[in-house]
């Protein structure tokens, strides 16, 4: 099997010994019945940020029930071995979302096939991939649309992110900048640490920390202005 990546948000399939390793970790029949369900769909678990205590060869993932009446999420993490991964890729690119015609409210429809157009290699994440990868009722009308968006270079940074702006008007949407070594920040604080010089929260696959917009692969040069 290929060398499963740690980055937060890639997909992974486990194999059966990886299912019963997780359903005997469950704390309660709740988590069981739910881990249970997710093996008999072949659904997919969601890579998390690492454990603090977690062994070098030991994956953390975690999944996400549809929101119940009061819009809460049960939340359920799981850590396996590496071993008993036997899938894994990169999250849905934005281009599969719109290909699997998920229903969404009519007024998304147009603008997300606006922000496809504009190419910057988007993916998805959160309550619309949930629900396009299970096909359960995960968004509601105050849903944010999650995006990761990995740019080449700082010239697409620049490009870019006025474009996330814009749509950001019109569409709830949210997201994270990702970097070459996985290191991701919210671009909407980024385009705040812009303006104001400030230090942004840079999530990692072991833990977070607070770094200046220059420090990380993406940052302009230091005859450039930082782009927002």
């Amino acid at each position: 099997m290929a060398a499963t990546p740690r980055l937060r948000h890639h997909l992974v399939w486990l194999d059966e010994a990886g299912w019963a390793y997780a359903q005997s970790c469950a704390p309660d029949a709740t988590h069981q019945q739910v881990l249970q369900r997710w093996q008999r769909e072949q659904w997919p678990l969601v890579l998390r940020r690492a454990d603090p205590d977690a062994a070098a060869d030991e994956l953390c993932a975690g999944l996400a029930l549809p929101p119940d009446a009061h819009g809460d999420k049960l939340r359920i993490a799981v850590s396996v071995p590496q071993a008993h991964v036997r899938m894994s890729r990169a999250p849905l690119t934005l281009d599969e979302v719109i290909a699997a015609r998920p229903a969404l409210p009519a007024s998304w429809d147009a603008l997300l096939l606006a922000l496809q157009r504009a190419n910057l290699g988007l993916s998805v994440f959160g309550s619309l991939s949930w629900q396009v990868l299970t096909g359960q009722p995960y968004l509601r009308p105050q849903s944010d649309i999650d995006l990761l968006w990995q740019p080449t270079d700082h010239s697409a940074l620049a490009r870019g992110l006025p474009l996330l702006q814009h749509h950001a008007g019109l569409l709830p949407l949210d997201g994270e900048i990702v970097f070459a070594d996985g290191d991701a920040v919210s671009w909407k604080e980024w385009v705040q640490a812009c303006r104001s010089d400030a230090r942004v929260l840079v999530k990692g696959a072991r833990g977070v920390r607070l770094e200046r917009t220059d420090a990380l692969h993406c940052a302009p040069r230091e005859d450039e202005r930082c782009p927002a």
